[in-house]
């Protein structure tokens, strides 16, 4: 092992955070008993606003981001792994209260660290993800609260975006008519291509809602937006039904009233996948291994290198990133 290893470094002077890249003594690596060899790593919304300073989700520079990453056990002093174990990290603040996955080495708990299940690759696994991870949970937690495809239409609101892509792909793999919201009219035949039967322009859940309930029309939903377009669509979701809500891209408030929760029995599921329990965690991953088509997957990819990840980390927030993005560290 060499003495430095290439990262994405944070730091902070005068209040403003800056990326560079930057050769970083291993000995500057945080506590842990696993030490990954990353091979790639990819690009969430979170990550936009880690490397660029906003919402304060790291509190302690010089900082390394990156909230996920796959890579190859190189020392282990858990039981669990042994070196030359492909693992894949998801999850549990790593990117913001600890190093992450923006280099070519990173150390974390073991029990941060799942084995990949067979079939799935190293860069399939961050193609998938945390925000394939969170499709997934969030699919399964719904269906957990009943939702079926003989109820109706499932809507996906942000469809374009990496959890809204992956979530289109597995709904409508598992047999679900899906509706995908987006605001950018262009991606709709990419939609189309990863299932969804209908594309509604995000314009039409972006008002406030006129009256605190209208027709019933979605027999689920997974919700990466929130703010008005959350307080429009429980407005709008079948008797019974549930919302799994996942992001929060158009702001953190909801103003509602009780009505869609008393006169509907509709349910608003919270969808954390960070500090997900490992063992739920685990059986996430094998549903993902077994339920995501691949073929799918493959399609809402783009590849990029290190050097690209503070440019790409401007662009998540504009809105102008689509589907997945895979960046190649070591590889593998």
């Amino acid at each position: 092992m060499s003495d430095t290893f290439k990262a994405v470094l944070l730091r902070e002077a005068d209040k403003k955070v800056t990326a560079a890249i930057e050769q970083v003594p291993v000995t500057d690596l945080p506590d842990g008993d696993v030490t990954v060899r990353v091979a790639y790593t990819t690009l969430n919304y979170k990550d936009g606003m880690v490397l660029n300073g906003i919402g304060r989700l790291v509190r302690t520079y010089p900082h390394i981001p990156g909230v996920d990453f796959s890579g190859t056990v190189e020392t282990s002093e858990n039981p669990d792994f042994k070196p030359g174990d492909k693992v894949v990290l998801t999850g549990w603040r790593v990117g913001e209260m600890h190093w992450g996955g923006y280099a070519e080495l990173a150390r974390v708990k073991g029990d941060w660290l799942v084995k990949l299940p067979e079939g799935i690759g190293l860069d399939d696994a961050m193609a998938i993800g945390t925000a394939g991870f969170t499709a997934m949970l969030a699919v399964d937690t719904l269906e957990r609260h009943g939702m079926s495809k003989d109820q109706g239409e499932v809507l996906v609101t942000g469809a374009a975006g990496g959890v809204g892509s992956v979530a289109t792909a597995i709904l409508a793999n598992l047999g679900y008519s899906v509706a995908g919201s987006t605001g950018r009219p262009e991606q709709a035949d990419y939609l189309r291509d990863l299932g969804a039967s209908e594309v509604i322009d995000r314009a039409e859940l972006a008002e406030a809602p006129s009256r605190p309930l209208a027709a019933e029309r979605f027999a689920g939903c997974i919700d990466n937006v929130a703010g008005v377009t959350l307080s429009n669509l429980l407005t709008q979701m079948k008797y019974g039904s549930a919302v799994a809500a996942v992001g929060l891209a158009g702001g953190n408030d909801l103003n509602t009233t009780v009505l869609p929760f008393l006169l509907r029995g509709v349910g608003i599921l919270g969808i954390d996948s960070v500090m997900c329990p490992k063992e739920r965690r685990l059986q996430v991953w094998q549903r993902i291994a077994k339920e995501l088509p691949m073929r799918k997957l493959h399609h809402m990819i783009e590849r990029h290198k290190m050097e690209d990840l503070p440019e790409l980390g401007k662009a998540i927030l504009k809105g102008a990133v689509r589907g997945r993005t895979v960046v190649e560290i070591a590889g593998g």
